[in-house]
């Protein structure tokens, strides 16, 4: 029997936060099998993984997100990150709301347990020397957030002009619908376009709803 590789001299050194054993058993095996990646504790809550990171001083903290009772796995990201320790959130939620929260609590990375094998070891490598690393689906909605957030805002008749075109009316429509001339309404549709980067009615329904600009 050919004997085990050893491992390098400065291993990645990495706590497991998950409230599911098995969960953390198949990290642990997954994980073991790479040399210069060593699992020094694991964590079942929040306030473990918190206590664990001051008290082992690992390299990068698997977290999830949803850890059962007590604080989640964004607190918990919150408390370590100061301290110097890498936080990779591993989680199955992609919802905008939990990618900002983790974010901005100062996850270095944020990857789906979707992902292949070879992405969580690439992804653990690049949080240890502070890179980030994001799975594609959590880069393409950041990446939306972040054009939403660098479109002017709409007014608030721009708005009311969107959602008629939502519901299908015409130029004709809306102005009666608003009380204002057709003449207004086209003026505020090419500044609506313009905003939004389209060039189209259906187009401005359709970003719209996509970036959740109407009520």
């Amino acid at each position: 029997m050919n004997p085990a590789p050893a491992r390098p001299a400065r291993a990645v050194r990495i706590l497991l936060c998950d409230d599911h054993v098995v969960v953390r058993a198949g990290l642990l095996a997954l994980l073991g099998s790479e040399p210069d990646i060593e699992v020094v504790g694991e964590a079942g809550s929040g306030e473990e993984a918190v206590a664990l990171a001051a008290k082992l001083g690992p390299d990068v903290v698997l977290m999830d997100l949803q850890l059962g009772t007590g604080i989640d796995g964004v607190e918990a990201t919150r408390r370590i990150a100061p301290t110097g320790v890498h936080v990779l959130v591993l989680t199955t939620y992609d919802t905008d709301a939990d990618i900002t929260r983790a974010i901005e609590a100062g996850a270095t990375g944020y990857l789906l347990k979707a992902e292949r094998p070879e992405e969580l070891f690439t992804a653990i490598r690049s949080a240890a020397q502070g890179r980030t690393t994001l799975s594609p689906p959590v880069a393409s909605r950041v990446m939306d957030r972040m054009r939403g957030a660098a479109r002017p805002a709409l007014t608030e008749r721009e708005t009311d002009i969107l959602r008629q075109l939502a519901h299908g009316l015409g130029n004709r429509e809306i102005a009666r619908a608003l009380f204002i001339s057709e003449a207004t309404v086209k003026t505020h549709l090419g500044r609506i376009y313009a905003k939004l980067g389209v060039d189209t009615r259906s187009g401005a329904v359709a970003v719209a709803k996509e970036q959740r600009l109407l009520p």
